[in-house]
């Protein structure tokens, strides 16, 4: 078995030359790199400069890309974008990174494993029922949001949200979430401290989330909000899109409108677009 090795690896031995991984032509080993996820990509160009020279090519890169990527360019970096960013190697990993639109209340990037597009859209562009009342909303800092800034809610009878966002998204199955937290985390001396004062009134009726599309698909979903300090993705629910050429709209909210008692303590921090079955844990970690 070791002999089996060293041949394979082009170890040398009684003065012969052994073909090994190296003496393979480039086409070949982009053929297989094509059928890779992108870490196994980068990962096998340590081997050799042939390895290096095939994980650069652009025939391979592009297969991971979506196929509007050069729509996520100009949203991320406008119409330069594309003049600029011409290696399809280079292009991933910029639209890998987190990649702000919309004077930087959104912000969107492809998952690294796959290529497929995740989005966050910060609650300083929803519409928030009471928010002008410094009495009931309030924004506050938090160095636990993407955006650095969530609404926090003291006090209020009527509750809702609503927000929109109209993109061109690749084809796929997404699913919608609202990320949300009951009581105000904050810290002292290093230690993470959640203070639930105004933490009321979700446990006596559900919170409704809903979505709708603009091609007519509809989710809708009741949850208790009772899980005091944590950072949870409350889901909604799911959307197919099936073109990447037509932009889809999709509306969401969520609302708590029953007038009998008063409801307090929560921060509205964003809604988090992902692929369906995007693996995630029920606490977001600080960004």
């Amino acid at each position: 078995m070791g002999a089996g090795a060293s041949s394979i690896l082009g170890t040398e031995g009684d003065g012969a030359h052994e073909t090994g991984l190296g003496d393979l032509p480039e086409s070949c080993i982009a053929e297989v790199m094509l059928r890779l996820d992108p870490p196994e990509i980068c990962r096998l160009a340590r081997l050799s400069r042939t390895f290096r020279g095939a994980a650069s090519g652009d025939f391979v890169w592009e297969t991971k890309l979506p196929k509007n990527y050069t729509y996520l360019l100009e949203k991320a970096f406008g119409v330069k974008g594309r003049e600029v960013l011409r290696d399809r190697k280079e292009i991933y990993a910029r639209l890998c990174r987190r990649n702000p639109f919309d004077g930087g209340t959104k912000e969107f990037w492809l998952e690294k494993y796959k290529g497929r597009l995740c989005m966050s859209i910060s609650s300083k562009v929803l519409l928030i029922t009471g928010m002008d009342d410094r009495r009931y909303w309030n924004y506050i800092p938090s160095k636990e949001s993407r955006f650095h800034v969530v609404a926090y809610l003291q006090q209020i009878w009527w509750f809702e949200v609503n927000g929109e966002i109209e993109f061109n998204f690749p084809p796929g199955i997404y699913s919608l979430y609202f990320r949300l937290h009951l009581g105000r985390a904050t810290r002292r001396l290093g230690h993470r401290i959640c203070s639930t004062e105004h933490v009321h009134g979700w446990n006596i009726k559900p919170v409704r989330f809903q979505l709708w599309t603009s091609d007519g698909q509809h989710a809708l979903c009741h949850c208790n909000l009772n899980e005091p300090g944590y950072w949870i993705r409350y889901h909604v629910g799911d959307f197919i899109v099936e073109s990447a050429e037509v932009a889809t709209k999709v509306k969401f909210s969520m609302k708590q409108i029953d007038c009998t008692h008063t409801k307090g303590g929560l921060c509205v921090d964003s809604v988090f677009i992902c692929p369906k079955g995007f693996r995630q844990g029920k606490v977001f970690p600080p960004s």
